[in-house]
């Protein structure tokens, strides 16, 4: 994992005359693809270790800071998930070097599923052949480095730049959670919720120049499906790179957004993926060319971990499923027997619930998880005017989250895919109204 690149950026918004709204900006790269072959994560029917390169894989840092002090650096991984082991550590070494705190780190992955396991994220995902698990807790140690250093490099790189805001739309993303006779199926759904919004930053140079790019879409990067062995980042990738083709020099960085129950449509091609990857783009590339918003500071950020229940199981339960057809529920059923046994609690979790706020121009909040769509549609609907954009896989990826009626209407996300991620079983009915008063304090502590 080599190849660093900087850009330092020179200019202040120019005509800006409020005290604090002049931001500086610093942006960084590093290629982060595995020099050999290693296990994918994303589909538990894989059988082998990946086979090539079809692109390479970024991690990406955008840090922010206003003239009043307030902070951010984001970044972006062309990655399944971060898991919180790795953020934290993360987290404490760019504190302990470089003095940003935590609330000032916003770490997100692309969710590619033709991307390495991020280990332990997934880890129940599959029974690994020996000597891969060894490859994926090497690939975590040097992720962990490659990631400090990245944001390092746009911490030091911070220079005057101008920042503005616009926003598209694509419609390629579809809701995944299908009706069937026999329950909720991942299928297609184009009459479920969805959010096609195409949120876009553009930090530019003093004569102009595009530097970067941050633009996020609700959707999976499902294009490339469990066949697929080659790494790469799929539409998002792609998006990237057409974006920096469009403007050399450029770095172009995606944020995953609520696209927990979006996938794309249709799929299973890397025409396809190429396909979605240039619509997405060009359609950054239409807001950049129009009128967009000046994004001012203060900044102001805040970070909080909230408790979420799990709905009760017993060690019954787990004895019964022991014997499960589905590998991942009886391997699940004896990781949490000997947690029990441990005296482990394995009926609650801590969330991160980020928020970021631009003076008063545009807010970010960052939750982590598999955030299915209505988290993003209800922010929108109870904060409506000032913009606000809302990324999931963020900081922690520990499971799908689903909203109340997803989970009520059962199927993939809230209730079978928690054995791949091996938490007990599906949420408490009240995971979304303790989500959203996380969502709500951390808004009023930045004054959103």
């Amino acid at each position: 994992m080599t190849s660093t690149i900087l850009f330092g950026l020179v200019l202040c918004g120019a005509g800006v005359g409020m005290q604090g709204a002049c931001l500086k900006a610093g942006v960084a790269r590093v290629d982060i693809t595995p020099a050999g072959p290693i296990w994918l994560s994303g589909y538990a029917s894989r059988t082998h270790a990946s086979e090539g390169t079809l692109t390479h894989l970024s991690a990406k840092a955008l840090a922010l800071e206003s003239t009043s002090g307030g902070r951010v650096v984001f970044v972006t991984t062309d990655l399944i998930g971060l898991p919180r082991l790795l953020s934290d550590e993360v987290v404490a070494r760019v504190k302990r070097q470089y003095g940003w705190k935590r609330p000032q780190l916003l770490l997100s992955a692309s969710h590619t599923h033709t991307g390495p396991m991020v280990w332990p994220n997934l880890s129940n995902l599959a029974v690994l052949p020996p000597g891969e698990q060894e490859k994926l807790v090497d690939y975590h140690r040097k992720l962990a480095d490659e990631l400090v250093t990245v944001v390092g490099k746009a911490i030091a790189n911070l220079a005057p730049a101008t920042v503005e805001y616009g926003e598209g739309s694509v419609a390629f993303a579809v809701n995944r959670r299908q009706q069937t006779a026999v329950g909720v199926k991942i299928g297609v759904n184009p009459g479920g919720p969805v959010d096609h919004a195409v949120p876009v930053l553009k930090i530019a140079d003093a004569g102009g120049k595009i530097v970067a790019i941050l633009f996020g879409y609700a959707c999976h990067n499902t294009t490339l499906t469990a066949e697929t062995y080659q790494l790469s980042g799929d539409y998002a990738g792609f998006a990237e790179a057409a974006l920096e083709n469009l403007h050399p020099g450029a770095t172009a960085l995606f944020l995953m957004l609520c696209g927990g129950d979006q996938n794309p449509n249709p799929r299973g091609t890397v025409e396809l993926a190429r396909q979605h990857g240039e619509t997405l783009a060009y359609e950054v590339e239409n807001v950049l060319v129009k009128s967009m918003m000046p994004i001012a500071g203060p900044i102001g950020t805040l970070f909080k971990l909230t408790r979420l229940r799990l709905a009760p199981r017993t060690r019954q339960d787990f004895e019964a499923e022991l014997k499960s057809s589905v590998p991942a529920q009886a391997r699940r059923a004896a990781l949490m027997l000997q947690a029990l046994d441990g005296g482990k609690r394995i009926d609650e979790l801590d969330y991160p619930v980020q928020a970021v706020h631009f003076g008063h121009s545009l807010t970010v909040i960052a939750l982590g998880g598999e955030v299915t769509v209505d988290y993003e549609l209800r922010i929108k609907r109870e904060y409506p005017g000032e913009p606000i954009l809302t990324a999931g896989y963020a900081n922690d990826v520990m499971c799908y989250i689903p909203s109340a009626r997803v989970l009520r209407e059962g199927g993939y996300e809230p209730v079978e895919s928690m054995a791949y991620y091996g938490q007990a079983g599906p949420f408490a009915d009240d995971v979304e109204d303790r989500i959203f008063a996380a969502i709500h304090q951390v808004l009023r502590g930045v004054g959103r």
